[in-house]
């Protein structure tokens, strides 16, 4: 679940062919709107696994909001489903760096080392750090892994994507590895 970043990838049960993916992204999505819609977009799919793409938006809607802030939204999150799924393991996808939003990205590293470093002291729990690997050789993000829009990711972003996600999705028969970056 989360924001635009998986609404638009709409092929992505091809990336993963051994799971059962159900996207409950919407476009425009922040923490507080998850946090609102979690009666609808999780807790009736009895979820095996849930991962999470969202904070991005929080950044981007204000100036004010701060990586504190976002990690603690996402905080408000994880404990409301925990609540509900106390042994389900949950996943955080970091926020991307992008083409649109690089001056936003102060920001969103401190939120995504504040998230990272909360979900090392939580049970299966993972944080998937994208961040890195869709950055070039010049530390900005690669122009060629984006649409028109210089924020969405075309299929070479989310390639990058599933290559990181892959190795901490469950099934029946693995388990999730630990939190790494």
């Amino acid at each position: 679940m989360g924001s635009s970043s998986f609404t638009k990838w709409t092929d992505v049960q091809s990336y993963f062919p051994n799971f059962t993916i159900v996207n409950r992204g919407f476009g425009g999505s922040s923490l507080p709107d998850l946090i609102r819609y979690q009666n609808d977009i999780i807790y009736p799919y009895l979820p095996k696994q849930i991962i999470i793409y969202c904070g991005e938006n929080d950044i981007a809607a204000s100036d004010t909001v701060s990586g504190k802030i976002v990690a603690e939204r996402f905080k408000q999150l994880f404990v409301s489903i925990r609540s509900h799924f106390p042994n389900v393991p949950i996943g955080y996808i970091s926020m991307k760096p992008s083409i649109l939003r690089w001056q936003m990205k102060d920001r969103m590293i401190d939120g995504n080392s504040r998230i990272k470093k909360f979900l090392k002291k939580k049970k299966k729990t993972t944080f998937i750090n994208v961040w890195k690997m869709m950055l070039g050789e010049d530390g900005t993000p690669m122009p060629d892994i984006f649409v028109e829009d210089k924020l969405h990711m075309n299929a070479k972003g989310y390639a990058i994507w599933q290559k990181l996600i892959n190795p901490y999705l469950i099934n029946e028969i693995n388990s999730m590895k630990p939190a790494t970056l």
